[in-house]
Parts: structure tokens; C-alpha cells; sequence
């Protein structure tokens, strides 16, 4: 009897934390995806006010003497009330659509090397990211790039040094790459960046000798 009770009681536990740690599991599942919801959002704002500028619908504040923003873009008044967003972004189409998953990658590596840079910093980032899943010698993925280990070395730092998997995404991330992924590229082709304050300096000096450099932006210069 008392056998049975046992049983029943270390059963009933075991089910028990069980279905607690799922919840727990799919709540963090839906922390992580808010970013790439803030993301998949923005785009689709995005597409809508490019398809409205094609059509005539959207005035560019910067050739509208009565708009208060005058010089300074578009208003986008249905994301955020005030907030402007430059007239280059919106005639922009949609150029990359991928996958949650890699838009979860992307997200964490922007804010993880950039989180203290301005947004075009962000956009930088971004788009050597995407420069090299474009170029024969990365891998064709998101995550194949971020993710890609030279002779067991990590390409990127905060993957190596785990904090681009305890990143919290900014509002300011999302747009960066929003805009990167609406085909805005202001790279010049940049393949690799580093911030020489910090870096390793063999590895600069690797980067002077072997590549191309392009230009510095808040703390990363820039080369291909």
C-alpha cells in the first residue's frame, strides 16, 4: 500500500517538473522570437511604404515645406508616432528573406559587436555579415558565417566568447538590420571589420598586411 502510494506521489512529481520545465522552455522560445517579430514587422511596414511611394501615396518630408521633419526624411507615423525614417530605406525592396532562425543569428551578432555603436554601426556589422554570404570563399548561410570556426577559432568574438547568446536585442538593432535586409549597404563590399582598441595584435597585423582597408566607423574599421 504504502509502496503504491510512493510510486504514485515520485510519478506525480516527475510529471509534474516535467511539464514545468517545458513551460519554461517554450517561454524562453517566445522571448527569443520577439526580436525576430519586431523584425519581420518592421519589414513589412517597410515594404508597404515603399510600394505606397511607388504609387505616389508618401511624400518625402524633405520635399514637403510643411512637415515639421522637413530635410530630415520620411515620418513614419505608424510605427512610432514621430519617428523618421530616411527616404533611402523605404525605396528599398525587400532583398533578403530569411528564415526565423537566421534572422535570430543575425540579430544577436549585430547587437553582440555592436551593441554600443550608432545604428549605422549596426548596419555595418550587418552588412559584412551579409557580404559574406554572398562571397564564394564564407559559407551561404547566416548562421554558417557567424558561426564558422577557422582552425577551431571562432570568426567573431562574441560568439567565441558566448555573449552573442545572452544578447537582449535593441529596438535600434532591429532597424539596423531591417534596413540591411531591405538591401541598404553603405560597406563598401567589407568582408571583415575588428576594433583595433581591443583586438589582438597579431591578428591586426594580419589585417593591415594581407587586406584592403576601407574605412573606420565609431570602433571598427573596416576591410575586404
Amino acid at each position: 500500500m504504502y509502496k503504491r502510494a510512493l510510486s504514485l506521489l515520485v510519478t506525480g512529481s516527475f510529471l509534474f517538473m516535467a511539464c514545468f520545465l517545458c513551460v519554461k522552455s517554450m517561454d524562453r522560445i517566445q522571448l527569443s522570437s520577439e526580436p525576430v517579430r519586431m523584425l519581420k514587422l518592421e519589414l513589412a511596414q517597410l515594404e508597404e511604404k515603399a510600394k505606397a511611394m511607388e504609387e505616389g501615396n508618401i511624400t518625402d518630408a524633405r520635399q514637403d515645406p510643411g512637415c515639421p521633419q522637413k530635410g530630415l526624411g520620411i515620418v513614419d507615423i505608424a510605427v512610432s508616432g514621430q519617428r523618421v525614417v530616411d527616404v533611402g530605406v523605404v525605396e528599398h525592396t525587400l532583398m533578403y528573406d530569411l528564415p526565423d532562425e537566421e534572422l535570430d543569428v543575425l540579430l544577436r551578432i549585430v547587437e553582440a559587436e555592436a551593441g554600443n555603436e550608432d545604428e549605422d554601426g549596426k548596419l555595418l556589422v550587418a552588412n559584412v555579415v551579409l557580404n559574406r554570404m554572398n562571397a564564394e570563399v564564407f559559407p551561404d548561410t547566416v548562421s554558417g558565417v557567424v558561426l564558422q570556426r577557422e582552425k577551431g577559432v571562432s570568426q567573431f568574438s562574441p560568439v567565441a566568447n558566448g555573449s552573442f547568446y545572452r544578447v537582449k536585442v535593441s529596438e535600434e538593432t532591429v532597424s539596423a538590420v531591417s534596413r540591411a535586409l531591405m538591401g541598404e549597404d553603405i560597406s563598401q563590399g567589407a568582408l571583415y571589420f575588428a576594433a583595433r582598441k581591443y583586438a589582438d595584435t597579431g591578428k591586426m597585423r594580419w589585417f593591415d598586411e594581407n587586406l584592403t582597408y576601407l574605412f573606420v566607423h565609431g570602433g571598427h574599421e573596416f576591410f575586404k
